[in-house]
């Protein structure tokens, strides 16, 4: 009879310990699934950011080292998405993709501050759609990155709290990083008038 009781603890302890198990599993996949709604919505921007650059060109020839400024932090920051693409769960990969991000706000904030001094360029049709897009596109990435920090702290809690903890130790369940928005002062959109 004590022999039976043993396995059946044994048995409820082995499914719990799955149970347990299988909620951190769900939980991973639900940030990484999160991140790659950022990767869609950052592929889009940086898609955005050549067709701006190249608007530009014609007005702005003047001002090439502000347009190649621009593409080299987008291709930083392109890189950086791709190797945090490849691992969401890596912290190192998500810090310098939020690197690469306040990098690239910084130049498009100095090409938009540029801008301001050609009336014929902000004028351009081309200029207002592409400059629109962009600003959808940004508050997508700001709604993405929220969804993504919000399954990243669902995951760590799931897998800090006793007894998820002794389970993750065991199973190498690593923490997760949040993807930390660029600085306070290169947060804000920058500010474009085309009137």
């Amino acid at each position: 009879m004590g022999l039976l009781v043993i396995l059946v603890l044994l048995v409820i302890l082995v499914v719990w310990g799955v149970g347990i198990y299988n909620r951190l599993v769900t939980a991973r996949n639900g940030f990484r699934n999160a991140f790659a709604q950022i990767d869609v919505q950052l592929t889009r921007r940086y898609d955005l950011i050549p067709n701006l650059v190249e608007t530009a060109k014609g007005y702005l020839k003047h001002e090439r080292e502000t347009l190649e400024a621009v593409i080299s932090a987008r291709n930083t920051a392109l890189a950086g998405l791709k190797a945090a693409a490849a691992d969401p769960g890596s912290s190192a990969a998500l810090t310098q993709l939020s690197g690469a991000e306040a990098g690239l706000g910084g130049a498009l904030g100095r090409l938009f501050a540029v801008m301001e001094a050609y009336p014929d360029l902000k004028a351009s049709a081309n200029m207002m759609q592409l400059s629109e897009e962009l600003t959808s596109t940004e508050n997508r990435v700001s709604f993405a990155r929220q969804a993504f920090n919000d399954a990243v702290m669902g995951y760590n809690n799931a897998r800090e709290t006793f007894p998820n903890s002794v389970i993750a130790g065991f199973f190498r369940f690593e923490p997760a990083k949040m993807l930390d928005a660029p600085a306070p002062e290169r947060r804000e959109a920058p500010k474009v008038s085309f009137g």
